[in-house]
């Protein structure tokens, strides 16, 4: 294919190469001479790990080339890749000056355009940035419609520095935001070859993709430095504790655990976390990611209140208040602070949980649920019809298989407030209420 792309910094460097290795004709478009005059004499522009080679293998056999001309570059191109910096302003803010005026130059280039060319934002922006700036920006100034007479996509790239080649040839996943098919197909054939998932989505879900994984590498690395920090306090190696951590595939570097929904509870996390951080307290460690954990969890529990009581209707009936589905534990869990909320501001509750009963429950679940939480006890029915037929509002509060139909079983004035993701569905105001989808 023939590929034009905007911007020889660091991704479009690195993104031409690889893509000019692959067979493609690759044109790099940067109003920076001298950075054009580098790439033409097959002079690497950056310090990359196999780059210069690649650089002047692909110069030498003419599948890559660099200029200033826009216009020509999209003339004689079928896709175009915008790989412009996207700086922090002051504010933290993303500054899209550099996006903006590069699409307004595609864009000028395709209103003098008959064929069908595709524009790819490789470019790191905020959710919404696609559909608020970038498309209308070549709307505007080609004067022709995105998803008919032209396509746009977001391509997220994932390169780490110092590996960014050999990232590219293996990526973790490739995440094509498409506005519409058509674009999508040409945009896949750049990455037939490639190993790894290949996921086709929506733009804002792939743009969000990339801050999520950015976000999370953070966490990671903050979350490193606090047990570290904390361990040789305590007199411990903090790597040799890591790599005991990371050996735990399963749970610890897994899917699990990493889904949206209602907040942790149990007798475990709560009290561990507690015990943590007043430990490093104790010892006058500030480890503010840690200690977030139990705030950001109570804002997760008010979360939920504030869905329940937006409703305006008193009568609540519960699905699940155990703290997790298949158990009968309630130490902790957050249903029952939701529920304890409720009675407070008088609302009038029925709640049902197969698996909590008062006649099974033995040892420390039935002290529980006797002497602490006597109250609760007494809402308590024997079925889930009973809830439907009563309440007003239907709170899921876990993932009961017995809960998974309830959506079609409620009736047209009912609202069902779902913590835990029993069906795909989106939220749908007035019908179905999802805690973060």
């Amino acid at each position: 294919m023939k590929i034009s792309i905007f911007g020889m910094g660091y991704v479009g460097a690195v993104s031409a190469v690889c893509l000019a290795n692959d067979g493609h004709e690759v044109v790099g478009v940067d109003p920076n001479q001298t950075k054009v005059n580098l790439v033409n004499r097959g002079v690497a522009p950056i310090i990359e790990k196999d780059f210069a080679e690649l650089l002047a293998h692909c110069v030498q056999n003419k599948m890559l080339r660099a200029t200033t001309n826009t216009q020509n570059s999209v003339l004689e191109s079928e896709i175009s890749l915008i790989c412009v910096g996207t700086p922090s302003q002051r504010n933290g803010n993303l500054d899209l000056s550099y996006v903006r005026r590069v699409c307004e130059e595609i864009g000028s280039a395709l209103k003098e355009k008959d064929n069908f060319h595709v524009v790819v934002a490789r470019s790191t922006m905020l959710p919404g940035s696609m559909r608020n700036v970038v498309i209308p920006t070549l709307e505007s100034f080609s004067g022709k419609t995105a998803g008919k007479d032209f396509g746009v996509c977001s391509n997220p790239e994932f390169l780490r520095e110092g590996t960014a080649v050999y990232d590219y040839y293996n990526p973790p996943k490739t995440v094509i935001g498409e506005t519409d098919a058509l674009a999508g197909d040409v945009l896949v054939k750049l990455y037939e070859k490639m190993d790894g998932p290949l996921v086709r989505t929506d733009i804002e879900t792939a743009e969000m993709v990339k801050y999520t994984d950015n976000n999370w590498h953070a966490a990671k690395v903050t979350f490193a430095n606090e047990i570290g920090n904390l361990s040789k306090a305590l007199g411990i190696d903090g790597h040799k504790v890591m790599e005991i951590f990371c050996q735990d595939t399963k749970l610890n570097l897994s899917p699990y655990y990493m889904k949206p929904g209602f907040a942790f509870g149990g007798s475990c996390l709560p009290k561990d976390v507690r015990a943590l951080t007043y430990k490093a307290k104790s010892l006058g460690l500030e480890l503010p990611l840690l200690n977030s954990l139990m705030p950001s969890n109570q804002l997760q529990i008010q979360k939920g209140l504030n869905m329940v009581t937006a409703h305006g209707k008193k009568r609540v009936g519960i699905l699940g208040f155990a703290f997790k589905a298949g158990t009968d534990d309630l130490r902790e869990s957050p249903m029952v602070e939701l529920i304890e909320s409720l009675i407070d501001k008088g609302y009038q509750l029925k709640l049902y949980d197969h698996n909590v009963s008062l006649a099974a429950l033995t040892g420390a679940n039935r002290d529980y649920i006797l002497n602490h939480i006597p109250h609760i006890s007494r809402l308590m029915v024997k079925s889930m019809e009973e809830v439907l037929k009563f309440a007003d509002v239907i709170v899921i509060g876990n993932g009961a298989p017995e809960f998974n139909a309830v959506l079609d079983q409620i009736r047209p004035e009912q609202v069902l407030v779902d913590l835990v993701r029993i069906v795909p569905n989106k939220s749908e105001a007035g019908r179905y209420d999802g805690i973060c989808w």
